[in-house]
């Protein structure tokens, strides 16, 4: 089980802007900035119920090394993370739908982040006790 990742991104203050907008449909929020204090890297984390799991710090990002995926609760949950990506500016680069390759029922959405980094919302309605046919 993965506990979290740090990516390395261009332009730090825009990497969080677009994470901030693209992951609240997701309720993942900006909470915590470790600004090279108290024996940290400088780091700047996002998560949930009290727990950080995504991490973004200045540095050459290198995209074609990193594909990462979040848990969306629901469809439209994925819809909204598409939405928003392409709202704050990003590009699209898998409109949400099904994934048959995958499963029938696996549902996602794909964007680039600022540094063409590939990130996808996924609804897997068997990990959330939802009965599929």
């Amino acid at each position: 089980m993965l506990d979290h990742i740090v990516l390395s991104v261009r332009d730090l203050a825009r990497g969080i802007a677009f994470y901030e907008a693209t992951l609240a449909p997701l309720d993942i929020r900006h909470a915590i900035d470790y600004a090279g204090q108290d024996g940290h890297a400088d780091l700047h984390g996002f998560g949930r119920d009290g727990r950080m799991f995504f991490w973004l710090r200045q540095g050459p990002p290198a995209p074609a090394a990193v594909h990462f995926g979040f848990d969306a609760a629901s469809r439209g949950i994925v819809d909204r993370f598409h939405a928003a990506a392409l709202e704050a500016g990003e590009r699209d680069n898998g409109k949400p739908g099904p994934r048959l390759q995958y499963d029938p029922e696996y549902y996602a959405a794909y964007v680039l982040d600022p540094d063409g980094y590939n990130v996808e919302a996924v609804h897997k309605p068997w990990q959330h006790g939802i009965a599929t046919s």
